[in-house]
């Protein structure tokens, strides 16, 4: 099995550039693959699920123990969370600004990940796995929702020039773009939801360190909570156009700044490597 996990892992960045590849002709050419690209991206996605079983069964733990296994997973999480969005909406043209990121990510995953069969036996629960996957998909949704955010500027700023170019014969328009970043951002909030419920109930009981004072449990609560209350203004009606997109892209910028200062700046017992 170690020999199809390694084999796998060389192939996963190449699906992921192949089908990137493909959103990308489909942009520039505008030629409506819509059934050719969703079928790679699935494909893609299905690879990477059982590369993902395939580590987690072989060395008895889910793929979290270090940040390049933690990669993957947001690989897998960015792509899918488009996949769900893409298939919801139907919204087509946007899927290389995501694509691009699983890539990346995907890239320095199979670059530097290793074989790991000796971990803390905390990393070894399922739960816990599903609590991370759970707030990598959060996580993904919110990266999404920025994405379209950022786009959504692009094209707000190359109306405002009339300039009208590529990105505006591709790009759905301002009013599309906005509800992609809402949905997204819900999406990312639902998820990141779950992983906070599952890591209150659960997490104090399995480990002697949990603390609710900790930086990367307060982190992600502020988040939670911007989201939170984002969406409720959204909801009625307080918050929308350029005013949601740049709340989503500060909210972004928060929870990247969260995750970099509680990781590298601050003890805490999610620190496992």
């Amino acid at each position: 099995m170690i020999e199809t996990i390694h084999t796998i892992n060389i192939l996963l960045p190449i699906f992921y550039f192949l089908t990137f590849l493909i959103y990308l002709y489909d942009f520039q050419t505008d030629d409506k693959l819509t059934k050719s690209k969703r079928f790679f991206l699935s494909l893609t996605l299905v690879v990477h699920l059982v590369y993902i079983l395939l580590r987690t069964i072989e060395f008895d733990h889910p793929p979290i123990t270090n940040v390049f296994e933690v990669f993957t997973l947001l690989a897998f999480s960015v792509s899918f969370s488009y996949l769900i969005l893409e298939l919801v909406t139907n919204i087509r043209g946007t899927g290389l600004f995501i694509i691009i990121l699983s890539f990346a990510f995907q890239i320095v995953s199979s670059l530097f990940i290793k074989d790991l069969f000796q971990v803390r036996e905390e990393l070894r629960s399922n739960l816990l796995g599903i609590h991370v996957f759970s707030a990598l998909i959060g996580y993904a949704g919110i990266t999404i929702s920025a994405v379209y955010g950022f786009l959504y500027l692009l094209l707000y700023d190359s109306l405002k020039q009339n300039k009208f170019g590529l990105l505006f014969d591709r790009l759905p328009n301002l009013e599309i773009l906005e509800k992609l970043c809402f949905y997204s951002a819900v999406i990312g909030f639902i998820l990141l939801t779950i992983a906070i419920t599952i890591g209150i109930i659960w997490l104090p009981q399995t480990n002697i360190n949990f603390s609710y004072t900790d930086p990367k449990l307060l982190g992600t609560f502020l988040i939670w909570i911007i989201y939170g209350i984002g969406i409720l203004r959204k909801f009625y009606g307080k918050l929308r156009g350029r005013k949601l997109v740049i709340v989503s892209i500060i909210g972004f910028l928060l929870t990247i700044s969260s995750t970099i200062l509680s990781n590298f700046l601050a003890k805490s017992f999610h620190s496992f490597y």
